[in-house]
């Protein structure tokens, strides 16, 4: 009999779910994240990456997992003299930590300094836009901070139109 009832309950382990079951699934996914990932993100730990738009240190990106919270990009970009140029959809919040520069915009300058805090507009088509830095002594260092979530649903084509110098010079994370 115990032999029986063990069999039902892998017969009934293996049987396909349906997508309403597996938003119970995705749900219990959410809440052990929420509940076990990581509060504290810290900085010295996370390392600086190149990339085709630049010099980044990630804090959030959708493909981690082991956070609490889900749904955003969070990083820091460092410019030496520009950054790539690329156009995706807009709705993001950049705070420029330090330096000074300008950003254009759909082929439009906008100046910032440190202190300041750059929107980029969402709009039809998505916001090309490229990041400069003013002073040759020191890069600047801004904060991007992107929710995701939105970007998806407004429909995010991301497309690299220039690449950053450090990417093509192939700056070390000794040359920080």
């Amino acid at each position: 009999m115990a032999e029986q009832e063990a069999m039902r309950e892998r017969e009934a382990e293996s049987k396909p779910r349906g997508y309403y079951d597996e938003l119970f699934r995705i749900s219990e996914r959410r809440e052990a994240r929420v509940q076990t990932g990581q509060v504290v993100i810290r900085g010295k730990d996370q390392p600086w990456e190149k990339s085709r738009q630049g010099v980044l240190k990630w804090f959030l990106h959708p493909a981690r997992e082991d956070t609490c919270l889900g749904g955003w990009m969070f990083f820091l970009h460092e410019i030496h003299t520009h950054s790539g140029r690329h156009r995706h959809q807009g709705g993001l919040v950049i705070y420029v930590v330090e330096g000074q520069g300008y950003t254009t915009v759909n082929d439009k300058r906008v100046d910032w300094k440190e202190g300041d805090l750059i929107l980029l507009p969402v709009m039809p088509g998505g916001v090309e836009h490229q990041h400069f830095n003013t002073d040759p002594t020191r890069p600047s260092r801004w904060l991007a901070m992107v929710p995701y979530d939105l970007t998806e649903i407004l429909g995010h084509p991301l497309e690299q139109k220039e690449e950053a110098p450090e990417w093509q010079k192939g700056l070390t994370e000794a040359q920080h």
